[in-house]
């Protein structure tokens, strides 16, 4: 076994922006999404459609330890059956906005935060909270259309370094946690390219594929599972972008094989 492979660990992804992956014996959920299709409408904003089931119910997860919330405010994110999940969660980890919001299970990370998580086996995990801006343009542009949102990089001894972007549309961020934590082993990108036509001139909200493929390289990931890119109507990419812009870089390698061979 490769030393490569010897760092990676099965991640499980069920649709929209829901993996499950387990990382220092402790089982870590990114946010929750196990509505069935439906539409939610919010005054004052874009009506979001779900168009397909998760690949799992919540019971079906089984025990989490850990959800690691990009943010609470977007049904994509944390839809109804979610935010029920997390009253069973002992951690959730959010934005700072959201760890106020969700009450006492949660905790809020603002950029570069970080907090130690107790290992079964002795030791910690350490997650720190990582920038993200969830629209193109600066955060004091993007923020009052879209809100706060937040990624994660996990660490501990002898363990991989893993980033989960979260909502992030920002190559200059990507380049930020590079620079701290680089080279990456695993990365959770959330791409999708989601757009709507009256925020930002339609322009993506979250990376589209070209960006996810090169924040793989400015990440030096050396493997990256794609995340919230289906089962969503406004997310305007899915696999096959993906996959084809991770081949124009050269970079069709770097994608997980199990992700791959879900297709």
């Amino acid at each position: 076994m490769s030393q490569h492979d010897a760092l990676q660990f099965p991640v499980r992804v069920f649709g929209g922006p829901t993996a499950l992956f387990e990382y220092g014996g402790l089982r870590f959920l990114t946010d929750p999404t196990f509505d069935g299709p439906r539409d939610y409408a919010t005054p004052g904003a874009p009506t979001l459609t779900k168009t397909a089931d998760s690949a799992i119910t919540p019971a079906e997860v089984g025990p989490v330890d850990v959800v690691l919330l990009s943010h609470d405010e977007h049904p994509d994110n944390l839809d109804t059956s979610g935010r029920a999940m997390l009253a069973d969660v002992p951690l959730t980890l959010t934005t700072p906005g959201g760890g106020e919001r969700l009450g006492a299970k949660a905790r809020g990370l603002a950029d570069w935060e970080s907090i130690d998580l107790e290992r079964p086996g002795g030791g910690t995990v350490t997650v720190t909270g990582a920038p993200a801006v969830h629209g193109p343009g600066s955060r004091e542009e993007v923020e009052p259309f879209c809100g706060q949102v937040v990624g994660f990089v996990l660490t501990g001894e002898g363990l991989p370094t893993v980033y989960v972007s979260g909502d992030n549309a920002s190559l200059d961020v990507v380049k930020e946690i590079a620079e701290r934590f680089g080279p990456v082993d695993t990365a959770v990108l959330f791409a999708g390219a989601p757009r709507f036509p009256m925020l930002f001139d339609g322009l993506p909200i979250v990376l589209d594929s070209a960006q996810a493929a090169e924040a793989a390289r400015i990440l030096g990931a050396r493997r990256v599972v794609p995340a919230h890119h289906d089962s969503w109507a406004h997310f305007t990419e899915g696999r096959k972008e993906l996959e084809a812009a991770f081949a124009a870089a050269g970079l069709t390698d770097r994608l997980d094989r199990e992700w791959i061979g879900r297709a």
